[in-house]
């Protein structure tokens, strides 16, 4: 099984309690959020739970062990209620049920876009991001 195929695998497992709409809605979210240049990106994205002081969460997910688990609540923390609370009303979720799922996959999608620990740039962070979009189809 590739890389792509075992990402797909994972985020497919994480967005199954979701009703089709809401699934591919979480996903195209976090797919923002990786790839938002107002933020500086996935390395912005790393940066703000670095601030934060869970910079060893991130460090887990982005190395190649084992991924360290986020709380619902640190990831708020991260991304802050404001934002928690707009992706909740676009999917028609609650904040809690958005930051409990987004807890879950962000995780196993960053360890999966980072193969042998190395944060794509360039083709390589398209790459992994169309694979991603991919599995919106």
């Amino acid at each position: 099984m590739g890389l792509f195929d075992s990402i797909a695998g994972q985020v497919a497992g994480a967005l199954s309690g979701q009703s089709g709409a809401q699934g591919s809605g979480l996903l195209q979210i976090l797919m923002s959020l990786i790839n938002n240049p107002q933020t500086g990106g996935l390395q912005g994205l790393i940066a703000a739970f670095q601030d934060k002081g869970l910079g060893d969460l991130v460090s887990s997910w982005v190395g190649t062990g084992q991924n360290l688990p986020i709380t619902p609540e640190q990831l708020q923390s991260v991304l802050g209620s404001g934002q928690i609370g707009q992706i909740a009303q676009q999917l028609g979720l609650s904040s809690q049920e958005v930051s409990g799922q987004l807890s879950a996959l962000l995780p196993q999608v960053i360890d999966g876009i980072t193969p042998n620990g190395q944060v794509p740039e360039g083709d390589a962070m398209q790459n992994a991001l169309g694979m991603l979009s991919g599995l919106l189809k």
